[in-house]
């Protein structure tokens, strides 16, 4: 029974005066905290009084005395305190009491039940309390650790970002920058598939080569990574566009380190008639990295201008 470490004042008063009437005879008052586990060697003294001085056994008193020492001993008494508390609680044959004390018995026993209920319940409510106050401690150190691998990964990825502008051979770039894209993705909690690849049956040729795919409310966008000195024309565009067109109800996301050309524009703000497809800035996403801006954010209001203003190549604020 959870009933708080000391009886409080108003408990142990009420416990004084129910086991005098519980307890029909001197006796039976001792029996009653032995039956309790009290330690034989606390009992001795009174059991000696009861032996020599019967008259100076005084039950009441008897009940306050070993009560107080029982409280005084703190945890090293908890168990017997609380079999105690147990066995007034669960009293239910009043025939054994005095005919006199049997209805005084049953008041303070309902009394007591009333108050450790009470009791319980506030300890109760306080074991939940803290369980819920270590519960969220405990997700807020989740989250904020969470939060500072995130800031850590988005720093390499910017690292990675600002290694490529190194690398000389523009095959080994465009195949680092799409590793460093999906990366980016993953990294900012965007569901992603690597590069695919489709060859023939034979095996003998590539069919078909997808830089990335992720998904964004629910719906599947094909991603086409371009690191180009030149003007990205509708040459490079439109190889892509029909790779979108091809697979259902999958959108398509261009991301390109040079600009596009009026012709690669128009032709995917034609596109947008029956899909949706945005245009993407390299120096856009490295600008986000540079100063914290989450890549969901710039794709949502992107994605948004697309969908609702028909611009596919909308500069995220």
């Amino acid at each position: 029974m959870d009933i708080i470490f000391h009886y409080p004042p108003e408990l142990l008063s009420l416990l004084i005066e129910a086991l005098p009437c519980l307890c029909r005879t001197k006796p039976d008052l001792l029996l009653f905290f032995q039956g309790a586990g009290v330690d034989r060697r606390l009992l001795a003294p009174y059991d000696k009084l009861l032996q020599t001085n019967r008259d100076g056994f005084k039950k009441h008193i008897v009940s306050r005395e070993l009560l107080t020492q029982l409280s005084e001993l703190g945890e090293r008494s908890l168990r017997e305190r609380r079999e105690l508390l147990k066995r007034v609680v669960e009293f239910q044959d009043f025939s054994v009491c005095w005919p006199k004390d049997q209805p005084i018995a049953r008041g303070l026993v309902s009394q007591i039940r009333d108050l450790v209920n009470t009791k319980d319940a506030f300890t109760r409510m306080n074991i939940e309390r803290e369980q819920e106050r270590k519960q969220r401690i405990a997700q807020e150190t989740k989250k904020s650790k969470a939060q500072e691998r995130q800031r850590e990964e988005l720093q390499e990825v910017k690292r990675s970002f600002f290694s490529l502008f190194g690398e000389k051979d523009p095959y080994k770039r465009g195949k680092s920058l799409e590793a460093v894209m999906n990366r980016y993705f993953k990294v900012s909690g965007i569901s992603v598939t690597e590069a695919i690849t489709l060859t023939r049956e034979s095996g003998s040729g590539v069919i078909e080569q997808i830089d990335g795919v992720i998904q964004l409310r629910g719906q599947l966008f094909l991603v086409e990574v371009k690191w180009e000195q030149k003007t990205l024309g509708r040459d490079k565009v439109s190889s892509h566009l029909v790779r979108v067109f091809s697979r259902g109800f999958a959108g398509g996301i261009f991301i390109s380190y040079s600009d596009y050309s009026a012709a690669a524009y128009n032709d995917c703000k034609e596109a947008l008639r029956d899909k949706v497809i945005v245009l993407c800035r390299l120096d856009e996403l490295v600008h986000a990295l540079e100063e914290g801006i989450d890549l969901n954010e710039i794709l949502r209001q992107k994605l948004d201008a697309a969908i609702i203003n028909k611009e596919p190549f909308f500069r995220a604020s």
